[in-house]
C-alpha cells in the first residue's frame, strides 16, 4: 500500500463520530469508542469479521460482532470511513476521514489491492463535471484488473518426459 500522507482536520475521529451521533441523538458508548479507536489505530484496510477478531485478540470481547457491524455503518454515515469493492464480493472499509482523496487497483485473481493518487484524472473529471453543469466535489475511482505479481507466469518442474 502507497503511503500518501494525511490531511489535517479540526477534530479527532472521535470527536467528529460524537458530534455525528448527537446529531441522531445517540451517544458514543464505550464500545463504539473502542471500535473507533481501533479502526483509526492504523491506515489498513479490513472488513468486519476482522476487525471484531482484531478486538477479541485484544481483549475487548464484551465489543459483540453486531455492534461492530452497526458501528462501522454509522462511521460510513458520518464520512470517517468508506467502503472498498472486492473481487470477491466481500466489503472492506478503509479511512475517508483525515486521508487525502486516492483511487484503487484491485486484482481480481488475488484481490491485492494498491492505493494511488493521480492529479491528472482529477483534473479529467472536473473538466467532464463541468462540461454537464455538474459540481464535483470527489470522486472514487476503482480499477479493477490483475497485478503483476499474478500475471507472472508460474514456474513449473520440468516432467520427465518433456526431458526426452
Amino acid at each position: 500500500m502507497n503511503d500518501l500522507g494525511s490531511v489535517s482536520v479540526s477534530a479527532s475521529p472521535k470527536e467528529k463520530f460524537r458530534e455525528y451521533l448527537a446529531t441522531r441523538k445517540q451517544r458514543l458508548t464505550s464500545e463504539r469508542e473502542i471500535v473507533v479507536d481501533e479502526v483509526f489505530d492504523d491506515h489498513e484496510h479490513f472488513d468486519a469479521d476482522e476487525l471484531t477478531f482484531r478486538l477479541q485478540e485484544k481483549g475487548k470481547k464484551r465489543v459483540s460482532r453486531s455492534t461492530v457491524y452497526r458501528t462501522l455503518v454509522s462511521m460510513e454515515q458520518a464520512g470517517l470511513i468508506r467502503k472498498v469493492a472486492r473481487p470477491n464480493g466481500k466489503e472492506i472499509w478503509e479511512h475517508d476521514y483525515g486521508y487525502p482523496q486516492h483511487d484503487h487497483m484491485i486484482c481480481k485473481k488475488c484481490g491485492e489491492l494498491e492505493e494511488f493518487h493521480n492529479d491528472e484524472i482529477k483534473s479529467i473529471l472536473e473538466s467532464v463535471a463541468h462540461t454537464h453543469g455538474f459540481f464535483m466535489d470527489g470522486h472514487r475511482l476503482e480499477v479493477f484488473g490483475i497485478c503483476t505479481k499474478c500475471r507472472r507466469v508460474p514456474k513449473r518442474s520440468h516432467n520427465k518426459l518433456d526431458m526426452i
